[in-house]
């Protein structure tokens, strides 16, 4: 049955060191509240999985909670790179990552394996791209119907996702509109499942039934953070704060600077203050 919780609590209940973890979101719903309270609560070891990686990976890739990132395409969305992941690939601060890089199609394809239950996901793609070379869980399989050579990747089946939505009503029954991107899939394909909201309501009795994309079953733990997606966007509620991404870029960029607003914006903060950052956006939403 799926609980209320506050965040701090549904992350203390549900991610553990050394878990391999998915914080979805396709520019749209972005969990960062979530990602900030496991970085407050301090876990290592985490398998970061993710179809894009940006602001919050990066952030938890410098606090040295990553010992391995599955990905595809990382970046700072409309501004450049990651400047925490690259010092840690290229330079091993604060410590040595894993990589592991796919396709979208590659990633999108693995966690819907995942979902079904399938221990690998099977289609066309990598034609022509050397990933293969540098990434051994991209294999090549020949369909046993037509003998096409097909692209075979690992499923997607983390141990815990995080995700943020709109709404979710009383019984549990998670709400989202806009840009869903690959959150159903990576809730369906994970043992465990948190997903911050903007709001709790009664019902959705006025909204149409299909935008209710996970059903209480599917949810372990829900937790009411409103703005909780910023600096990305929930539509209908606050837009994009591109200048944040902007701002993200200098910050990053040097180690001094991003530890300390690190320390105080994430380890000294909490998810109320999230409420406060979107309220100049809500209007352009």
């Amino acid at each position: 049955m799926v609980k209320f919780l506050p965040l701090q609590k549904a992350v203390a209940e549900n991610l553990r060191d050394g878990d391999t973890v998915a914080f979805e979101g396709f520019t749209h719903l972005i969990p960062t509240a979530a990602a900030h309270e496991a970085i407050r609560q301090g876990f290592r070891g985490l398998t970061l999985i993710r179809m894009t990686p940006d602001l919050i990976y990066d952030q938890m890739i410098g606090m040295g909670m990553a010992k391995k990132i599955v990905f595809s395409y990382v970046g700072n969305p409309g501004v450049g790179l990651l400047r925490r992941a690259r010092d840690a690939i290229e330079n091993g601060w604060p410590n040595t990552i894993e990589v592991e890089e796919h396709s979208h199609a590659g990633m999108a394809n693995a966690y819907e394996a995942g979902a079904s239950g399938l221990p690998c996901a099977i289609f066309r793609g990598y034609r022509g791209a050397e990933l293969a070379k540098v990434n051994p869980n991209i294999k090549s399989i020949a369909c046993p119907f037509t003998g096409e050579i097909l692209a075979a990747v690992p499923s997607v089946r983390p141990d815990v996702t995080f995700i943020h939505a709109q709404k979710a009503d009383k019984k549990g029954n998670v709400l989202v509109e806009g840009i869903i991107g690959i959150q159903k899939e990576a809730v369906l394909a994970a043992k465990r499942a948190v997903v911050t909201v903007e709001e709790v309501v009664s019902d959705f009795d006025d909204l149409h039934p299909n935008l209710t994309i996970l059903p209480h079953w599917t949810i372990t733990a829900i937790s009411v953070v409103p703005g909780g997606s910023h600096p990305s966007y929930a539509h209908g509620y606050y837009a994009r704060d591109n200048a944040a991404y902007l701002e993200w870029d200098e910050i990053a960029a040097d180690r001094e600077r991003f530890c300390a607003w690190m320390q105080e914006n994430v380890i000294e903060a909490s998810p109320d203050d999230f409420a406060a950052r979107v309220a100049g956006l809500r209007n352009a939403a």
